[in-house]
């Protein structure tokens, strides 16, 4: 915490800011003889942890100290944790830590501290040209209003792609003549997927134990952005107020490419995450997050004893083969905690900038999965000059994302009331639904059951009308 002599801003009649403080930040090159603290809180674990660390220690070392600024960081644990921290402070409540200065969010966490009138605006500390560095979308992420305000500053973004198993991929490649083009699309990948069930049940005696093709990660980012690549986006929203435009026939196309192959054994999920899945052999390939790239295994292990090597093959994420050219934009950005003191404010802005700047931020993004937020680092030409020891297999990660990036239309929903909770309705109705429905499927089909027998039930349109009605009356609640 600051010390006494550092003025403290209260707000929301509760909150007392540790984050002010009277000192002002010097720009030459004279360090401060009473120098600056700034808090920042990330949810960053593991090799992410370790390198934005090792840049927070490089800034205070250089920059920072000629500035008079010294930046404090601490890892919550997982996005939850920060969160539930994050609001925790922010409401006062007993035994929570004071604000941090700076604090990943990402925009419905934001959005809900903004209109607590918590969140700091960066968009006068930013020169015209300093914006046109960074990619629109990542800045517009953060403009709740419309009308060009920056409340999240975008430090580290990513897109999904297909990671495969290239080992097992190839086997059955060879044997089929499936192909990596058969998987730039979802009705090729679901296509593709019944092929490698039926190929794999056939190397067995017996019936119907063919293995899943492929995973997911995120749900909802697979409706969400799904709905926006056939023209009909779910959620609208204007000035943080949303409309729901849940289209019947979209739905169903959606519902088609997931669920149907799900109940079939050609989709799996069963690990924390498919990663997981890949790493047990429950499936080959799966749609993640590029941040999720540093925890694809290198073997598979079948048992405590018996594992073999596998090699990774990156592919863009598949899009509907008659849907627009958009990708899904994800990662959180750091928030500035609103304050009186114009001299945090800077000090906050000072590192945000020197850690956005290329040679930092490729830094950052080249071990870890993440993507940078400058016109000029999204670039492998750059990334490669940059980094000396950039590994084969985060090269091929960051080439397929920085193209995605590059050739698509980055798409986030923008944030609304409760937004974080209408997603969790797209995150877990369909997938709860298709896991429940699989395992009574497995079980009809160990009671002798042909696979169409045991899927009919699931696969009428009664049985979609009523998934669709019950998920339209829950997101119709969050409409304004």
């Amino acid at each position: 915490m600051l010390s006494q002599k550092h003025s403290a801003c209260i707000l929301a009649a509760v909150l007392l800011l540790a984050s002010a403080s009277g000192c002002s930040v010097k720009t030459d090159n004279t360090a401060s003889a009473d120098p600056l603290t700034i808090t920042v809180w990330t949810y960053y674990n593991g090799d992410q942890l370790e390198l934005f660390n090792k840049l927070v220690s490089e800034f205070n070392d250089t920059t920072g100290r000629s500035l008079g600024i010294t930046v404090e960081s601490s890892s919550q644990g997982t996005v939850n944790d920060l969160e539930t921290n994050v609001l925790a402070s922010a409401n006062g409540e007993v035994g929570a830590s004071d604000m941090p200065n700076i604090f990943s969010a990402y925009a419905d966490t934001a959005y809900t501290l903004d209109q607590m009138g918590l969140v700091m605006d960066l968009s006068d500390y930013f020169t015209k040209e300093e914006r046109l560095a960074y990619i629109d979308n990542y800045l517009d992420e953060g403009d709740f209003s419309g009308d060009g305000s920056i409340k999240i500053f975008p430090v580290a973004k990513s897109t999904e792609l297909l990671f495969l198993n290239d080992t097992d991929w190839r086997a059955f490649s060879d044997a089929t003549g499936a192909s990596y083009e058969d998987l730039s699309t979802i009705e090729g990948l679901v296509s593709t997927a019944e092929t490698y069930y039926n190929w794999t049940d056939e190397q067995t005696p017996e019936k119907n134990d063919g293995r899943a093709l492929l995973g997911r990660d995120a749900m909802a980012n697979y409706l969400l952005l799904g709905a926006k690549q056939l023209g009909s986006p779910i959620f609208n929203t204007e000035n943080g107020k949303m409309s729901l435009n849940f289209d019947k026939e979209v739905m169903r196309k959606l519902w088609d490419n997931y669920y149907a192959p799900y109940i079939k054994g050609y989709f799996s999920a069963s690990g924390r995450f498919r990663s997981d899945d890949i790493k047990t052999g429950n499936i080959i390939g799966y749609v993640g997050s590029t941040s999720s790239a540093t925890f694809f295994p290198t073997q598979v292990s079948l048992t405590d004893s018996e594992s073999y090597d596998i090699a990774l093959k990156v592919l863009p994420c598949p899009k509907f083969a008659d849907g627009e050219n958009y990708a899904v934009q994800q990662g959180a950005g750091m928030v500035v905690t609103k304050t009186e003191d114009d001299a945090t404010v800077k000090a906050c802005v000072e590192f945000l900038k020197w850690f956005t700047a290329p040679e930092h931020n490729i830094s950052f993004c080249a071990g870890s999965g993440y993507l940078p937020v400058t016109k000029e680092a999204n670039n492998m030409d750059t990334i490669r000059k940059s980094t000396a020891s950039l590994s084969a297999s985060m090269d091929s990660i960051l080439t397929v994302a920085v193209d995605s990036v590059n050739s698509n239309q980055m798409y986030t929903t923008k944030a609304f009331d409760r937004g974080n909770d209408a997603r969790q309705i797209l995150s877990y109705g369909l997938s709860d639904l298709a896991a429940a429905d699989r395992q009574t499927v497995e079980e009809r089909l160990a009671g002798g059951q042909r696979l169409e027998d045991a899927t009919a039930e699931f696969l009428t349109d009664d049985y979609f009308e009523a998934w669709y009605q019950n998920t339209l009356k829950q997101l119709q609640a969050f409409e304004e």
